[in-house]
């Protein structure tokens, strides 16, 4: 199958005042929307993880989605200057200076939510509507001193075990497979003394100061269970940014991309005020948009076999074909996402 134009990704790059070079990824057209990584990333390896990239495409339908990675990571030159949000912040200003003067979307997420708040409080006539997931005021709030001292020790001394640790605590509704995956991600994305020294910065910043200064209409979405990121933290950002609405998902993955992963993207569209994506810009046929309806009734194969008078076999090959288009894992997400459609049930009724 031909991927159309609207959903590959495009790389390029940028150069900050200092000189490093940035690469950044965009993907679909349209109005921009900056998206602020978290912790570490990187465009290529991220986009082969099919979680990750269903994701993206989803945020990018009706909007052009404009992603990069930070100095010393991923497919971005080496950091010329130690982490800091001052750094941040000029990286920022590199990736979005070839925007224009039009205002954009801006969404940060996990580390780059913090990095959103700063430049939003900086830049206010840039920011249009800005959305804050999975992140915090402050890194010293979001775990006990003594484990973040083990987690940054474990990660500069024994790299390989240290992104394992990590993945569980990032993706915990992951697959074993993926979060193998994501885990060979975070080691290809950074060195150990990079990975090390950006934890570290996620824990001393704090932007409790910032956050009366964001007069930027903003959301703040959270998971209730998120293992990374107490929801304490989330409640304090809306409570301190004038104005600010707070979503919290169910949930216990840090990653965006993980877990419920469709409710999320439908959230954040809403908020940007960009379309639902239906299910027909899922690319399913009538025959899946049918099957996709039923699995969300809780229907069995057998069942949904039954229904539309096909063999058990046809209707758990039509299951797993609507799994793999949608980059889904499982019956729930499929689920999930045909209910986030806002879709009535396309099967036909029970004779």
């Amino acid at each position: 199958m031909v991927t159309p134009e609207s959903d590959r990704q495009h790389l390029g790059s940028v150069t900050t005042a200092d000189g490093t070079v940035i690469a950044v990824a965009s993907i679909g057209a349209g109005r921009p929307v900056v998206y602020i990584s978290g912790w570490l990333s990187h465009l290529e390896h991220g986009w082969r993880l099919p979680d990750e990239r269903a994701f993206y495409r989803r945020l990018a339908r009706g909007c052009r989605l404009i992603r990069y990675d930070r100095a010393g990571c991923g497919m971005s030159g080496p950091a010329r200057q130690p982490p800091s949000l001052a750094s941040e912040l000029e990286q920022l200003a590199a990736v979005v200076a070839p925007l224009g003067p039009e205002p954009f979307d801006l969404v940060g997420v996990s580390l780059g939510a913090l990095v959103a708040v700063a430049w939003a409080a900086a830049h206010p006539a840039t920011v249009r509507r800005l959305v804050l997931s999975g992140g915090w005021v402050s890194g010293a709030a979001v775990s006990p001193p003594s484990a973040r001292e083990h987690v940054l020790a474990l990660v500069g001394s024994h790299w390989g075990l240290g992104s394992d640790v990590l993945t569980d605590l990032f993706a915990p509704d992951a697959s074993a497979a993926a979060r193998a995956e994501f885990g060979r991600y975070q080691r290809a994305a950074s060195d150990a003394a990079t990975a090390q020294s950006l934890l570290a910065l996620s824990y001393a910043l704090d932007v409790g100061p910032l956050l009366a200064e964001v007069r930027t209409p903003t959301l703040v979405v959270h998971r209730e269970r998120d293992r990374a990121a107490p929801l304490a933290q989330a409640e304090e950002l809306a409570r301190g940014i004038p104005g600010a609405e707070l979503v919290v998902l169910p949930g216990r993955s840090h990653l965006p991309w993980a877990g419920d992963a469709v409710a999320l993207a439908a959230t954040i569209r809403r908020f940007l005020g960009l379309r639902p994506v239906g299910a027909a810009e899922g690319g399913l046929t009538p025959r899946q948009r049918e099957v996709a309806a039923l699995v969300s009734d809780g229907r069995t194969n057998r069942e949904i076999a039954e229904r539309l008078g096909i063999d058990e076999r046809s209707a758990e090959g039509h299951v797993e074909r609507i799994r793999l288009r949608l980059g889904f894992r499982s019956r729930a997400q499929i689920a999930s996402w045909w209910a986030a459609q806002g879709e009535r049930p396309a099967a036909p009724p029970a004779p």
